[in-house]
């Protein structure tokens, strides 16, 4: 995704550009490129010109929006996937309390930070970033 940020503004870049920029294998960008695009984030042409591009501007995508449909959710624990939890054991759980607020601070974090903000910071460190 900061590869489409950086490089195609209003172009469609190809995933094999991407992959020799990124060294990153064509058939796992092809794998994450099918989710971004099933869930919206991400616009493809096909044909010689065609390629990917973002679908909205980087400012307007947490982290989180980005890594969910790729990674599932981030829950600690299986019993927080659900909301409200509901596993029998919860209001007797030692632990559930602390696994709550680790998820917290880990989606706050994620839903606190753009693309944007890594586009920044990548053009800060020289350009130097990693998928």
């Amino acid at each position: 995704m900061i590869d489409l940020a950086k490089n195609g503004k209003d172009r469609y870049i190809s995933l094999k550009d991407v992959s020799i920029r990124q060294d990153v294998s064509l058939k796992y960008l092809e794998q994450i490129a099918s989710a971004l695009g099933k869930a919206g984030l991400i616009q493809s042409v096909r044909g010689s010109q065609g390629g990917y591009r973002l679908a909205k501007a980087p400012h307007d995508y947490t982290i989180g929006d980005i890594l969910r449909p790729i990674e599932g959710d981030f829950a600690c624990v299986s019993c927080l996937e659900s909301s409200p939890n509901a596993c029998e054991r919860y209001e007797h759980c030692p632990t559930v309390h602390f696994w709550e607020g680790l998820y917290k601070v880990i989606t706050d974090y994620m839903d606190g930070t753009t693309l944007g903000d890594l586009v920044e910071r990548s053009s800060e460190d020289g350009g130097f970033y990693v998928i």
